[in-house]
């Protein structure tokens, strides 16, 4: 192989705690530096020349396109008999947000593409106004993620209102009537001190016509935590404000009400529903006046309760919905057009979705929502004014999103929406497997290959493990193309996770995040002991958290891998904090700033522990220019130091891509991440692939 470009090793140690930390490739910290640059294109001349000469590349590239192809469709969102959904097809780059009125005709209201026909904006979010005469939405460029909020009028299509910045992970509460609603802005740059410009949020009170930057009325969040985010939301009826706030991605939020008949809306009297509470906590108030408490206090699989919005104080709350000892509930949604009023509740059942139903008012269950297949369901939805109907998006491995409907009244379920494209999945055969971690622990994978196969084949497992996000079935063209050449692709359900709920989460973050590495581990040795495969023929994939997660794989354990594809991941746990959103996720993983804190990230952390000598697995990063969540320096230090110290001759690779983020991008440049990744594993397993048109 082609030696790997020039990296120089600095002589740079600090003292952090009473530890010695070598930091040999800080240089490579600083993107602007033109030794940085010079770097970054070697690495990029060195990529494109073995990308260039991988086997099946164009053929995975025609098959994921086809797969791809099937597209999508959203649930709908509801004002009055107006309808909000988006929806991409086959030949889409984005989904496009469409409403259609009462005479079914379909409108365009925000088309990425239309807006950007280089395919580099994307849609963040949208909220229509309570009366579905106007929407607000969301876009940011280039994969920033940085969003701009604008105003439409919903009938005709005319700006109203922005752009307005500074928005990024921002809600929208709308008042009765569409001329003012609250959000979520931070504060301006140049009122915040130096490198703290993605933090500093505050609530804000916004009227339609008027000057953000200056008739903005400032709600709440003046004296928090810099880290803080706020969701705010506002009955139907305009009565209630709930402002929920949490420091970072913790697991825990205050949850604050005000009666906004008893003080107006730019001085809201707020009362504590939860302040201090190591929980998690949402508030809906029903149709029927009373405060639906969503939380998973004194139960870490979620319960919900029912209280008096007038006095949602903890001794108030009454169960509806205890918690359930196997499952996780997930979402509720009210069906009240009805003699006897319904609650449909959503959960998940070791990663597996479903939904029962119960009787409004006393919580009893009294049936079941029928779903197609174990697979997973997306929000439950009903009409804000009430009904007998819900809808609920629904995929797994075969299928593509679809979205379903369901009657109270017959206790039907009925296909409302399936993907829009037409394409031909191949035949796979998916099962939960329940495996030991190596504390005794019992974890749960889903593993999918072809029906009949046997013996051990090349094989991807991936895993996330963090920030209480579940792994649950969906369609997934890469998983579908990668099985259907022969391969094995395992999913792995960690603790840090949110399939066991919050107890399974906190088992895998701060002092005990070694036990979703250990979960991951146990998951390989399981995959080999049955038979599926073996070191020389497994590859690992994880992404953001779970690129740390394979990170420390590639590190802790390089003789069980044979290749490693880490996309956007931290890598430095010692320095994390002080790069892109850092400080928000230190409640996850610790502070360096505190001595023990600091001893639980240096005990894992993938760029403090490369050996020289070592026979590293081969490794592909791959990293995003407009990243502004995880910083691309991470993978920028991996590379360089696995490079200088692997003895195994495998190849290290940096596969680095501009005007694209941490998250959505264009279906085509998806396409091409995905072709190179899988072709890169491919080739290292050595799973057959050829450029010809194959078995299908």
């Amino acid at each position: 192989m082609t030696p790997y470009p020039s990296a120089p090793r600095q002589d740079i140690v600090d003292e952090i705690h009473g530890h010695t930390v070598a930091d040999p490739y800080r240089w490579l910290e600083d993107p602007d530096s033109d030794e940085t640059k010079e770097w970054l294109a070697a690495q990029d001349e060195l990529f494109r020349k073995v990308a260039a000469a991988l086997p099946g590349r164009e053929r995975l590239r025609r098959r994921l396109g086809e797969l791809l192809g099937a597209g999508s469709v959203g649930s709908p969102v509801w004002r009055g008999e107006r309808r909000f959904f988006t929806r991409r097809t086959a030949e889409q780059e984005h989904p496009v947000l469409y409403t259609a009125g009462p005479d079914g005709a379909e409108r365009v209201l925000v088309d990425p593409m239309a807006l950007d026909p280089d395919g580099t904006t994307t849609l963040d979010g949208w909220q229509p106004d309570k009366e579905g005469r106007l929407l607000s939405y969301k876009v940011s460029t280039g994969g920033d993620e940085e969003s701009l909020l604008y105003v439409i009028d919903i009938e005709t299509g005319e700006p109203v209102e922005g752009p307005i910045d500074r928005v990024r992970y921002s809600s929208v509460a709308w008042l009765p009537g569409g001329e003012a609603f609250f959000y979520g802005r931070r504060l301006a740059a140049g009122d915040v001190p130096e490198g703290e410009e993605q933090y500093h949020r505050r609530v804000y009170l916004h009227r339609l016509g008027t000057d953000p930057d200056r008739d903005d009325i400032l709600i709440f969040g003046e004296g928090r935590d810099k880290t803080n985010y706020y969701g705010v939301g506002v009955s139907r009826d305009g009565r209630w404000l709930t402002i929920s706030s949490s420091q970072g991605t913790a697991p825990r939020n205050d949850l604050w009400i005000a009666d906004l008949s008893a003080s107006p809306p730019d001085r809201p009297e707020l009362r504590a529903v939860q302040e201090g509470v190591d929980a998690e906590t949402g508030l809906h108030i029903g149709r029927d006046g009373r405060a639906y408490v969503f939380t998973d206090r004194d139960a870490p699989r979620s319960r919900l309760c029912v209280t008096d919005p007038s006095d949602p104080s903890y001794g108030t709350w009454r169960d509806l919905i205890p918690e359930d000892p196997e499952a996780v509930l997930s979402d509720f949604a009210i069906l009240d057009d009805l003699d006897t009023p319904v609650l449909l509740a959503g959960w998940t059942r070791h990663a597996i979705s479903e939904i029962t139903v119960h009787d409004l008012e006393t919580g009893e269950r009294i049936g079941a929502v029928p779903t197609p297949g174990l697979g997973s369901i997306g929000g439950i939805i009903e009409r804000p004014e009430g009904g007998h109907e819900a809808w609920f998006g629904y995929t797994d491995n075969v299928t593509p999103s679809s979205v379903l409907r369901y009657d109270a009244r017959t206790g039907e379920t009925a296909l409302w929406a399936s993907a829009p494209g037409t394409v031909e999945v191949p035949e796979i055969e998916t099962r939960q497997v329940v495996y030991t971690s190596s504390d005794g622990t019992e974890v749960r994978m889903l593993v999918a290959s072809r029906p009949g196969a046997s013996g051990p084949r090349p094989a991807i497992l991936y895993g996330y493990g963090g920030f209480n996000i579940s792994l649950t079935p969906a369609y997934s063209a890469s998983i579908l193309a990668w099985v259907e050449a022969g391969g094995v692709y395992a999913i792995a359900n960690l603790r840090g996770g949110s399939e066991e709920g919050e107890e399974w989460h906190r088992a895998g973050m701060r002092e005990r995040k070694q036990n979703v590495f250990d979960d991951f581990h146990a998951a390989a040795e399981k995959l080999i002991a049955d038979g599926l495969t073996t070191s020389a023929q497994l590859a690992i994939s994880g992404g953001s958290n779970g690129g740390l997660l394979v990170g420390v794989a590639l590190t802790q354990r390089p003789d069980l891998y044979r290749a490693v594809v880490c996309s956007a991941p931290l890598l430095d746990m010692v320095r994390y904090e002080k790069f892109g959103l850092g400080q928000t996720w230190n409640d996850e993983y610790g502070t360096a700033d505190d001595p023990e804190e600091f001893g639980w990230l240096i005990g894992y952390s993938p760029y403090h522990h490369v050996h020289p000598g070592t026979a590293y697995p081969a490794t592909l990063f791959t990293t995003f220019g407009s990243d502004t969540r995880v910083d691309p320096l991470h993978a920028r230090k991996l590379c360089a130091a696995l490079q200088h110290a692997t003895s195994s001759g495998a190849p290290i690779l940096l596969r680095d891509e501009a005007e694209v983020g941490h998250a959505a991008r264009s279906v085509s440049r998806s396409i091409d991440l995905m072709a190179d990744t899988l072709a890169f594993t491919a080739a290292q397993t050595n799973l057959p692939l050829s450029d010809g048109e194959g078995a299908r």
